[in-house]
């Protein structure tokens, strides 16, 4: 848990232009205390490594970012801080090497929204659209899927919209300091969304959406999450930018092909010729991220084994796929019997092969 003394001077030194996430470890290491990093003399910056902007930079405006004052802020408007060194830190996001050193949230984030989606599309939704993104989100919600977007008019909005009318979560990223909603007709939704879920940026209060601040925003969309799904995209749609980044960060780009003729389908249906996954409804995501169990892992917390030996596999195993191999090689046991009881705990509705003697849990697996 990062303190709160410490938290100040994350939030500081994440204000000034040119120093983000790696070069604030840098120096802490450096320094030993982000403390020191920010009372730190002009030579002092200059030997950890920083170069005369980012020095420049820090000396102008760390006279003029009263630390306390932007903590008041936040205690305020009921925003928490967390920096990435934070075990509350979304764990996927952290893998991005650009991820924000701090992000800022309004509402609530917890490991159960770790099964997240970014659905993505055009502002200008059509009809199909908008039936497209209510049947296919309302599946995703009720399978325990957090859907994440960008509150942004058409594609994002209804999105958010049919997740909280399922009673699902969701999670809007901002553009923008989280006291700024964009655009301003969406602050009811807003609303409910930080009710349902949360509200998240890398920004502090105070900063108003600029143009160059939504594709630094759609990274924080795909990096929260396992996959993006484009619904409809004209052919410079900023959810293409979403899709290339997904790419870019190693998650799985889906998009729902649409009709030739239609320009809002021009971005989606190029995706698809590029490699993305088509989807026709949810099942084509679930099953490709292999999510369709997730519904029993929540309802089902308790699994007695039969054996010794059922329950010596079913702890090898985990919802990421585990070769037969491994399982006999960690479990010690032969392989003629573990073939036969992974085939007994799949009957069983226990575990899953996934293809090539892969196994996964087909549930949450609580040994008794």
């Amino acid at each position: 848990m990062v303190s709160y003394d410490e938290l100040r001077y994350w939030v500081g030194l994440s204000m000034i232009p040119g120093i983000g996430r790696v070069r604030i470890s840098h120096l802490k290491e450096h320094f030993g205390s982000l403390q020191a990093a920010w009372e730190a003399s002009e030579g002092g910056l200059k030997q950890a490594g920083l170069d005369s902007r980012s020095v420049d930079s820090l000396l102008l405006l760390r006279s003029r970012i009263p630390l306390d004052v932007e903590m008041e802020k936040l205690e305020r408007y009921k925003v928490k801080a967390l920096a990435c060194e934070d075990p509350s830190y979304p764990s996927r996001l952290k893998e991005v090497y650009d991820c924000p050193p701090v992000l800022y949230v309004r509402g609530n984030l917890s490991p159960q929204d770790e099964p997240c989606l970014a659905v993505v599309g055009t502002r200008r939704a059509t009809i199909y659209g908008r039936q497209v993104t209510e049947e296919i989100v309302d599946d995703l919600t009720r399978s325990n899927i957090t859907i994440v977007s960008g509150l942004a008019r058409g594609i994002d909005s209804v999105a958010h919209r049919t997740a909280i009318d399922a009673g699902g979560k969701t999670i809007a990223v901002f553009a923008s300091g989280l006291d700024i909603v964009y655009p301003a007709e969406n602050a009811k939704l807003a609303q409910a969304i930080m009710e349902r879920g949360a509200l998240v940026s890398e920004h502090p209060l105070g900063i108003r959406p600029k143009a160059e601040n939504f594709p630094l925003r759609n990274r924080i969309m795909s990096g929260l999450s396992l996959g993006v799904l484009v619904i409809e995209a004209g052919e410079r749609s900023g959810a293409l930018i979403t899709a290339h980044q997904a790419v870019e960060q190693n998650r799985d780009v889906f998009a729902v092909p649409g009709s030739i003729l239609s320009p809002a389908s021009k971005g989606t249906n190029r995706l698809i010729q590029e490699g993305a996954k088509l989807v026709c409804n949810c099942d084509d995501i679930l099953g490709e991220l292999n999510l369709t169990t997730i519904a029993q892992q929540l309802e089902i917390e308790e699994f007695q084994p039969a054996s010794e030996v059922e329950s010596a596999i079913t702890k090898q195993l985990t919802s990421e796929p585990n070769h037969i191999d491994e399982i006999c090689r960690h479990s010690g046991l032969a392989m003629p019997e573990v073939s036969s009881t992974l085939a007994m705990l799949e009957l069983k509705g226990i575990v899953k092969q996934v293809g090539n003697m892969n196994y996964v849990l087909a549930r949450e697996v609580r040994i008794g």
